[in-house]
């Protein structure tokens, strides 16, 4: 690797240490970075007018920041570190130029997105069969969110 290929390497990609309780990033932050657990957990949050809802807790070898990068759209949530954590910190063109190096990467990170979606519909059918809402409202709702109109 020449001189140049490794500076243009370093400013794609670069580790980064948060304490324990260090915002990440906050909720409608315009990064686009998308980020790697090395070491610790980082919980995902939204806030709510009834105050801040922890979306998810993620561990070592998992990634976040996805959606802000795919998208190109502000931080849908906010992130914080927990317990001391050591992040591998991505530009947008450091994850095409970790794709094109290693294709599985791409493979592996559909696998973990297919497991969170799922994850998410079986909170979502736990959850209403707690409240017992009725189908036709539950159906209802989901259109909605489909783009789906009678």
């Amino acid at each position: 690797m020449n001189w140049i290929d490794a500076n243009a390497r370093f400013s794609q990609e670069h580790e980064r240490l948060f304490a324990d309780g260090e915002i990440i990033f906050p909720e409608g932050d315009e990064g686009r970075e998308l980020y790697l657990i090395q070491e610790g957990a980082v919980e995902i949050f939204k806030e709510t007018p009834v105050g801040r809802l922890r979306l998810a807790l993620f561990q070592k070898g998992a990634f976040f920041g996805e959606m802000a990068l795919l998208q190109s759209i502000p931080r849908y949530a906010g992130a914080k570190a927990v317990g001391t954590t050591r992040l591998l910190i991505l530009q947008p063109g450091g994850f095409l130029l970790k794709i094109r190096r290693d294709p599985t990467l791409a493979f592996e990170m559909l696998q973990q997105l297919s497991h969170r979606i799922k994850g998410t519909n079986d909170r979502l059918l736990d959850f209403l069969k707690r409240t017992n809402m009725p189908l036709e409202q539950i159906q209802e709702i989901l259109n909605e969110y489909d783009g789906v109109k009678k």
